[in-house]
């Protein structure tokens, strides 16, 4: 099994400007993405995908894999099936470069299912939300699964909608985690279609999947995510961080 993981990176973030280079606990972000996705067992390579010399820069200089790719891609799937192509591999997995609090092993746990169940072409992550206050944001985004483990839907609403009181609780909801695996022939597939229309007005890539049937397996994790989407969280982050640190995991 050859596996290989891309983080594309852009700098010019509508929300965020610089992004990939803010400061975490005085490393760049898509420096901490990098080492704990090299943390992989199973990943034969992690590279960076950027259009933008200033990554490419910092990237380099932290001793980091990186390759400069077109500036005219619409997604970050699309930068990294551009990488994709020039590397024989089995499986691809796109690393979204802002969620720094990435595990290896939660990497290695989708691989080793992917590898062991042939029939799964597309599979991702999904963690616990940490509070109603991230629950309620339109920058993370839910999902809701069937009794197989395969997405039913992804939203920047919250789902499911619980009709009664006494049913609420943050256990009925499910975060995606930034993170994306695909067979490299289902990945090539995927930027070949059309974005889809359920996909155009949540903006979210994954609904392209559902909306033309193609299953996308679900793993849940217990690990901590939280993804930088503005300035302000990165506070957040770094509380995690120490915390990870001070755990030892």
């Amino acid at each position: 099994m050859e596996a290989l993981g891309i983080i594309p990176a852009r700098f010019d973030s509508k929300r965020f400007p610089g992004k990939p280079l803010a400061k975490i606990l005085n490393k760049p972000m898509i420096q901490w993405v990098y080492e704990g996705a090299r943390k992989s067992k199973l990943l034969d390579k992690v590279l960076v995908a950027t259009d933008d010399e200033r990554i490419v820069s910092e990237v380099q200089n932290f001793g980091g894999e990186v390759l400069l790719t077109s500036p005219r891609h619409p997604s970050g799937t699309d930068r990294v099936a551009e990488v994709a192509q020039k590397f024989e591999v089995d499986y691809v997995v796109n690393i979204q470069g802002d969620e720094p609090l990435v595990h290896g092993r939660d990497i290695d746990r989708v691989l080793e299912l992917m590898h062991s169940q042939p029939e799964v072409s597309v599979a991702t992550l999904v963690t616990r939300f940490n509070n109603y206050e991230e629950l309620h944001k339109s920058d993370t985004c839910k999902v809701v699964m069937d009794k197989d483990g395969h997405a039913i839907y992804f939203s920047r609403a919250r789902i499911p909608y619980v009709a009664e009181e006494k049913n609420h609780s943050l256990d009925n909801y499910f975060k995606h985690v930034g993170l994306y695996f695909f067979t490299k022939e289902r990945l090539l597939e995927f930027v070949n279609l059309p974005p889809s229309h359920l996909e155009q007005l949540e903006r979210l890539e994954q609904l392209r999947f559902i909306e033309n049937g193609i299953k996308v397996r679900v793993v849940k994790t217990q690990n901590v995510y939280f993804p930088v989407d503005r300035q302000q969280d990165i506070p957040i982050v770094e509380k995690y961080l120490k915390l990870r640190e001070q755990s030892g995991c």
